[in-house]
């Protein structure tokens, strides 16, 4: 049995962790609504690009004189995996769950004999996947430094995306992120950008019966609206991200705060029991003592 001086150190200790925890919590909590307004903001825009995407694709999927990266190269040989998640911890699952769904569809790329390329954003899911996976990533991103993610940052990873698939490095990309639904829901996301395909479930735009000529032609606004489409991808992404980052951490330490709480209240108890035998065996020691003499 642990000593008092034992029981009394290991009690303060888990008090200032739970200090520590309920800290982060409120952190968490004050940064999780500005951080979830950005990703709703973001939704409206993406999803009206998503249903022009749709509705220009719809006419121009069957051209052979439509852009690439609509097209895509003809070949599902080599996929790249963009895998988002966060650069700190203490957030529960939620890295692990992106990682885990990279992981599964590694493995059944690997299966099919396809080849696969990755490429990390934040470092937690870079730390995760180099164990197994290191020999796959060809490039790697994170956001320590940047104190609020803006579309700069979404570029820059779109922009080298962009580049390797010019260059014929990939034929289908694949971005992997945490898109928030509330503070106790993050869903681990798939969505193909190379070639671009509109998400399930995208409505195009209700014409109403009329007819549009566009001006340009249809592969001119598509050569201008798919590279700026994977760049709104990657941000909205990441804006899911830092929401899902925030909620998930938020959850994770309020279950910490209430298990050092617990742990508290068991030690305390375990203390004053131990306090309470050894009063008492010096007690005995003392009557026994006087009975002696």
């Amino acid at each position: 049995m642990p000593s008092l001086k034992a029981l009394k150190n290991r009690i303060a200790s888990v008090k200032s962790t739970k200090k520590i925890t309920k800290a982060k919590q409120m952190v968490a909590a004050a940064k999780l609504r500005r951080a979830e307004e950005r990703a709703r903001e973001s939704r409206p825009y993406t999803e009206r690009m998503e249903g022009v995407l749709a509705n220009l694709a719809a006419s121009a999927k069957d051209n052979p004189n439509a852009p690439a990266l609509l097209r895509g190269t003809g070949a599902d040989k080599t996929h790249l995996l963009i895998v988002a998640t966060a650069d700190k911890g203490l957030c529960g699952g939620f890295n692990s769950s992106i990682v885990r769904l990279a992981r599964e569809r590694i493995v059944k790329l690997q299966g099919e004999g396809k080849t696969v390329k990755i490429i990390t954003v934040g470092r937690k899911g870079n730390d995760q996947l180099k164990r197994l996976y290191g020999e796959l990533i060809v490039w790697k991103t994170n956001f320590v430094e940047i104190r609020q993610i803006g579309f700069k940052e979404a570029q820059e990873i779109a922009s080298k995306v962009l580049s390797m698939f010019d260059a014929g490095e990939f034929d289908v990309a694949t971005l992997f992120y945490g898109r928030f639904k509330s503070v106790v829901s993050q869903v681990p996301t798939a969505q193909q950008i190379i070639p671009a395909v509109a998400p399930e479930g995208v409505e195009t735009p209700d014409l109403k019966g009329a007819v549009y000529d566009y001006e340009p032609e249809e592969d001119a606004i598509l050569k201008a609206l798919l590279p700026r489409y994977a760049a709104v991808q990657v941000f909205r992404a990441l804006l899911e991200n830092v929401a899902s980052e925030q909620a998930a951490s938020m959850s994770a330490m309020d279950n910490a705060t209430r298990n050092a709480g617990d742990m508290i209240d068991k030690l305390t108890l375990q203390y004053n029991r131990a306090r309470q035998a050894q009063i008492t065996k010096e007690l005995i020691e003392i009557i026994s003592g006087a009975e002696a003499l």
